[in-house]
């Protein structure tokens, strides 16, 4: 099967990001493959790959390869026909815990010293000390315990340590994470593990120089997700990310290869359909079982960094103003908005995120609020209130002034046509109308919604994006009133302040619309 490059995939960068149908069905096609990663080096069946000998080397090992195991290593040890080299001089593998990492390292550092002569790899995790356990107590004892252990030597000396390959004189050893890692004699594999703990890129910047002159050197590095202080892992997930999206999209090849198994935040945690698309050991050395165990017992962010790949953010600290320990008492995933509802626009601060919010009341009173689209940029904001403008013909659609991000977008929705502003505080308000939000008029919405919360009077869907601006929201002195701050926040608040605002133009707004048509009505 030959992968052909489309752009039917493409789309700003993001977690939610999916490549096209046809990278699943050759993973399906070539290796059994069901659980594809999100993030995936396709392969080229027109290029050889070394893959198949590193098979080999795990089946001897007591270790027969899963269908992931043998889609990574088919990729990352491609052959460039043009050149008889690795077709990639990097491989990252960025996977959850317990679906056979460790094996899979150990077979590639073994097929490396057995197949070549003279060959010097290198392996390193959190610290020196934690290579060195898991060098002696995994790797050394694998190989002791398996059908190759005649064919090595292990020298164990501190500082010194080796297995090494009689035959061919190649060597595997362990190093510290410091800027001296890996300098000394040329370099033809060096083993990044554990990636999460490494908070700076020292041991890449150490390992590279003595790369340089070694024709078939790889650098690989694996972990699973991290938290916010693995800047390296980090930024190497989203350098990964973008290698991949910019392929499908421009057909270009990188040197890298790129590996990531990860569930989105919209994918509920403790659903096995999340687990059948992240955990690509599930089924073979790992059970649904095990999988509900670990959540049951693990703290809900680390069980999403350990088995959703998910990067574990900071725990904000709790703002007295949001009354976020409410909001989960009002979720309800059975509520829907009624006729008559209120539209919001809002921006994130640095634009990168638009979010449109509704607010409307309900046949028993509560308040339905729900985040109806969120997107990255503001150029699909105003074609999306055309659409909603039609299909719902909303009582009032509410947008911040000039000084806030979406102001911006006023003069482009009344340009559309779409909604007719009311221009004078004494004209009637008409349903459709744009509510402009003066500064009085935010800092009464963010109180209105605090009171809503702490009476229980309205209800939520429970959606992520919106949970989680609820979580990360901080706020601001406006005098003696407070309101919604989108640059101190820990995440995008855009959400939340759509809603807010949407909340604030149906009860403030909603009621005049509706008594203006039971005027006209009466006298008709």
């Amino acid at each position: 099967m030959t992968m052909t490059m489309t752009t039917s995939a493409t789309s700003a960068l993001s977690d939610t990001w999916s490549p096209p149908p046809e990278f699943a069905a050759q993973c399906l096609d070539l290796y059994g493959l069901t659980c594809p990663p999100r993030w995936g080096t396709p392969r080229r069946p027109e290029f050889p790959s070394l893959g198949p000998k590193a098979w080999a080397v795990m089946e001897r090992l007591g270790y027969p390869p899963m269908p992931w195991q043998k889609y990574v290593m088919d990729v990352a040890l491609e052959i460039d026909p043009a050149t008889g080299r690795f077709a990639h001089r990097e491989v990252g593998l960025s996977v959850s815990r317990q679906q056979g990492k460790t094996q899979q390292i150990l077979g590639v550092q073994v097929h490396r010293i057995a197949a070549w002569p003279r060959q010097r790899v290198v392996y390193a995790a959190q610290t020196r000390g934690m290579a060195r356990t898991r060098w002696e107590d995994e790797f050394a004892e694998t190989i002791l315990s398996s059908r190759l252990a005649r064919q090595i030597r292990v020298r164990k000396s501190n500082g010194n340590e080796a297995i090494i390959w009689s035959k061919t004189r190649s060597l595997m050893g362990i190093t510290a994470n410091t800027e001296k890692a890996g300098h000394g004699p040329p370099l033809d594999l060096g083993i990044i593990d554990e990636a999460f703990a490494h908070e700076d890129d020292r041991l890449e910047q150490a390992f590279s120089p003595a790369m340089l002159t070694r024709p078939m050197a790889q650098l690989w590095w694996a972990s699973a997700g991290g938290t916010e202080k693995s800047v390296w892992l980090n930024k190497k997930r989203q350098a990964g990310r973008e290698h991949i999206e910019r392929m499908w999209e421009t057909g270009e090849r990188p040197s890298v290869a790129y590996f990531e198994w990860f569930a989105p935040d919209d994918m509920p945690r403790d659903d096995p359909a999340t687990w059948r698309a992240c955990l690509p050991a599930l089924g073979y050395t790992v059970t649904e079982d095990i999988i509900r165990a670990e959540l049951e017992k693990m703290d809900p962010a680390e069980f999403d960094r350990a088995y959703l790949n998910r990067t574990r953010k900071s725990t904000p600290p709790d703002d007295p103003n949001v009354p976020k320990k409410a909001w989960p008492g009002l979720a309800d995933p059975e509520s829907r908005p009624g006729t008559d509802l209120a539209i919001a626009v809002d921006v994130s601060q640095d634009r990168g995120h638009a979010s449109i919010g509704v607010a409307s009341l309900r046949a028993d009173g509560r308040v339905h609020l729900e985040l109806i689209d969120r997107r990255a940029g503001t150029d699909w904001v105003v074609p999306a209130l055309v659409r909603l403008k039609s299909l719902w013909n909303p009582l009032v659609v509410a947008i911040a002034s000039s000084g806030s991000p979406a102001g911006s977008l006023i003069d482009d929705i009344v340009k559309a046509g779409i909604i007719a502003p009311a221009t004078k505080e004494k004209d009637r308000p008409h349903r459709g109308h744009l509510a402009v939000m003066r500064s009085n008029d935010v800092t009464e919405a963010c109180g209105q919604l605090a009171d809503a919360m702490n009476q229980g009077t309205d209800r939520h869907r429970d959606q992520p994006p919106l949970t989680a601006a609820v979580n990360g929201a901080r706020t601001r002195r406006v005098g003696d009133a407070w309101v919604l701050d989108r640059t101190q926040s820990m995440v995008d608040v855009s959400p939340l302040v759509a809603v807010t605002f949407a909340r604030w133009a149906l009860m403030t707004r909603g009621p005049a619309v509706l008594d203006d048509y039971d005027l006209l009505n009466s006298v008709m």
